[in-house]
């Protein structure tokens, strides 16, 4: 019996047919017996009796609590959201000024990042940017969704690898370390090497949701080594940037695997994926194997001379309804269309110029965060695109985080949504 009900878990958490509930029953079997299969192996070895196989009596209940439902279950990024987690801005740190940094940010900020990598933000605009997380959170919460945080970790720990060393930088931005396909919450490797050990910030909630019954899955980890990285990556100004992203030449190499999740968007049985800074082919071609069959991954292109994080470029926020951003367009938009889905321009975003956005641009503002098919949380400031969203008869649920943005996302990059209340569909044909 053992056989053939590990088999069947891994199929319903995957989204078989038969649904969240019985993946829910199953992961709870499966997970109270899980202490039983070393004493199990040890008795076959001792005994060929059918005794010694039998079912133990399990004593260590800390493996998993019994639970009807899972509490990770998500399939794509507008299905009511029931539970998020929200990343954290205290101790956060500038990241030392290395070469996948300095590739992955404008050049106007190199000199700061020479100045301040490796230390502090500048605590004002950081004290102003954990006030605005709070007070998001509460909204939040006043919308009916349970919020979970990271734990607070001091982020400027210096740390060395056989192959590198560095301090950390902050666990504000969960999307780019977690994704959950279903009832599985899987871990990014990360690009980064000071973003190496940014899953410690994470890893009491998810052994919680692990205990709880859900699937948990932390993607090879790179060394890092300096053969990950394009020492000599010729970058230095804009012109630079667009034709290295032509040639599709990236500062990360294929040396091995690496991924930050950001860079994956989910619309049900269908991934789409960009190769960027972060993400090389490797990393995809992992994530296409972990998930096939009962997921296809698409690889999909933009004209973007930094491409880092899909989800101010494109923007899932519906079913056949995507923001595809103007200023860089995709290049398999035809198939989007073709399949019956509505791509919609966003507004040019608001924020002023002298707004400092350390790591990102200003296309935060179509980083929105759904809460359902009816509702979405937007920027206050950016009126442009609320009146956009409200022709396309979606409510708005305005916050301000602009001294959060300068720390690199906007609600979509703050959150990674554990719980959505839906069913795996597939909405790409």
């Amino acid at each position: 019996p053992f056989v053939p009900r590990t088999m069947l878990r891994v199929r319903c958490l995957r989204g078989g047919s038969r649904g969240a509930e019985a993946a829910h029953l199953i992961g709870a079997m499966f997970g109270r017996a899980v202490t039983g299969w070393v004493q199990r192996a040890q008795r076959a070895l001792q005994s060929t009796s059918s005794a010694a196989v039998a079912e133990p009596h399990l004593e260590d209940e800390h493996i998993t609590e019994p639970a009807q439902d899972c509490p990770v279950c998500s399939y794509n990024e507008w299905d009511t959201l029931e539970e998020v987690i929200v990343g954290r801005a205290e101790n956060a740190q500038v990241p030392p000024f290395t070469v996948e940094v300095k590739a992955n940010t404008y050049e106007k900020y190199w000199p700061w990042y020479q100045k301040y990598g490796g230390q502090s933000f500048p605590a004002d605009h950081l004290k102003k940017a954990v006030a605005e997380i709070e007070e998001m959170c509460n909204i939040l919460r006043h919308e009916g969704v349970t919020v979970r945080r990271p734990e607070p970790i001091d982020w400027s720990m210096a740390y060395k690898t056989p192959d590198f060393s560095s301090s950390g930088m902050y666990a504000a931005m969960p999307r780019d370390i977690l994704i959950v396909v279903g009832n599985e919450i899987i871990e990014a490797p990360m690009a980064w090497r000071s973003r190496f050990f940014e899953y410690r910030a994470y890893r009491p909630l998810i052994k919680e949701y692990f205990r709880k019954g859900a699937k948990w899955t932390a993607a090879p980890k790179p060394t890092m080594a300096d053969e990950l990285y394009d020492q000599d990556y010729p970058i230095r100004t804009v012109e630079d940037r667009h034709q290295l992203a032509f040639q599709g030449k990236f500062v990360t190499t294929e040396h091995e695997p690496c991924f930050d999740a950001a860079d994956f968007i989910r619309a049900g049985r269908d991934l789409f994926v960009q190769r960027s800074q972060v993400t090389n082919y490797m990393g995809i071609e992992w994530m296409r194997r972990h998930l096939a069959p009962e997921y296809k991954v698409h690889v999909i292109s933009f004209k973007d001379p930094n491409p880092m994080h899909i989800d101010a470029t494109f923007n899932i926020i519906g079913p056949g309804l995507v923001l595809s951003n103007p200023d860089r367009p995709c290049r398999e938009i035809d198939m989007f269309q073709k399949a019956g889905w509505t791509v919609v321009k966003p507004p040019t975003p608001l924020i002023p110029d002298d707004h400092p956005l350390w790591m990102s641009s200003k296309w935060l503002s179509m980083n929105v965060l759904m809460l359902d098919e009816k509702r979405v949380m937007v920027d206050a400031n950016e009126t442009t695109i609320q009146k956009m969203f409200e022709r396309l008869g979606i409510e708005t649920v305005k916050v301000s985080i602009r001294h959060a943005n300068s720390l690199g996302g906007g609600f979509h990059c703050w959150t990674t949504d554990v719980r959505r209340r839906g069913t795996l569909q597939s909405y790409f044909h």
